[in-house]
């Protein structure tokens, strides 16, 4: 057997008044790769910031590789969803990816040869050479997450932590950068935390998914949770799971019409 990579158990998180789950029971082993979904507001990236150590629970505990969570874990990669730089931020490619490296250190980085050789692996592992000295905001949206994925694997991490990476990107983009945070996984044996409100572009990735919605919540494969009967306990209320070309669509989960008109959905449906 192997030793799960992240182990939580009775957890409970509570933020101001408002339980978002208790009685989480989860272990995520090396190289598994773990979505999870649910409707806005039910505590997906809450449940990132606290294995990140920036969220206390209010019961049951987190342990990673064996110890607590705490903050500042170098071995806990992270990757936020992408978002719009400020086109007067002169920032370029490579030192995005150099915060992964010496950004968790005080002064100034010293300019070594190992130091560069350590950022140029990096931006080839996630094919960002070529404009490793372009101005961030100059880059496309799928670019700049590229990015982030170097940065993310510049501590070796033996998991990842993914907030909505997909978002705001064309279809294109996110195959892209789904495939590459699954080879790099693969390729490494870390394990992997997905939070996003569509599967479908990691949908033949995933190993599980934990499904988040109302306080309770629900892990099993795609399979097993992604049924009309799973969700519609969930939510207490009628859900419709279709399976259609490949892709699931949900119809009829509450909080889903922010990602509808987002994406051109009509308002009665959702895709998850």
């Amino acid at each position: 057997m192997t030793d799960p990579v992240l182990s939580v158990r009775g957890a409970q998180l509570t933020l101001g008044a408002r339980t978002l789950w208790s009685g989480l029971d989860l272990d995520v082993a090396p190289g598994e790769f773990l979505a999870v979904l649910g409707s806005n507001g039910s505590g997906k990236t809450s449940l990132l910031r606290t294995i990140l150590g920036e969220h206390a629970l209010a019961a049951g505990e987190i342990r990673f590789d064996g110890h607590p969570v705490q903050r500042g874990n170098r071995r806990i990669g992270y990757v936020p969803q992408q978002r719009g730089q400020d086109p007067a931020l002169r920032i370029r490619g490579r030192d995005l990816v150099a915060l992964g490296v010496d950004g968790h250190r005080w002064g100034l980085p010293l300019p070594t040869r190992a130091r560069r050789e350590r950022i140029d692996a990096l931006l080839d592992a996630v094919g960002a050479a070529h404009y490793a000295r372009v101005p961030v905001a100059r880059l496309s949206g799928g670019e700049q997450q590229r990015l982030r994925v170097g940065q993310a694997l510049a501590g070796d991490p033996r998991l990842l932590l993914c907030d909505e990476p997909l978002g705001s990107l064309d279809l294109r983009a996110q195959r892209v950068v789904s495939e590459l945070i699954d080879r790099h996984r693969r390729e490494r044996g870390f394990g992997v935390l997905f939070v996003t409100h569509d599967v479908n572009p990691v949908l033949g990735m995933v190993d599980r998914v934990l499904y988040l919605a109302g306080g309770r919540f629900r892990i099993g494969t795609p399979d097993e949770v992604l049924t009309s009967e799973v969700l519609t306990e969930l939510y207490q209320a009628p859900v419709d799971v279709i399976r259609t070309h490949g892709r699931v669509v949900i119809v009829g989960a509450p909080d889903h019409a922010h990602h509808e008109h987002e994406h051109g959905a009509r308002a009665h449906g959702g895709v998850a």
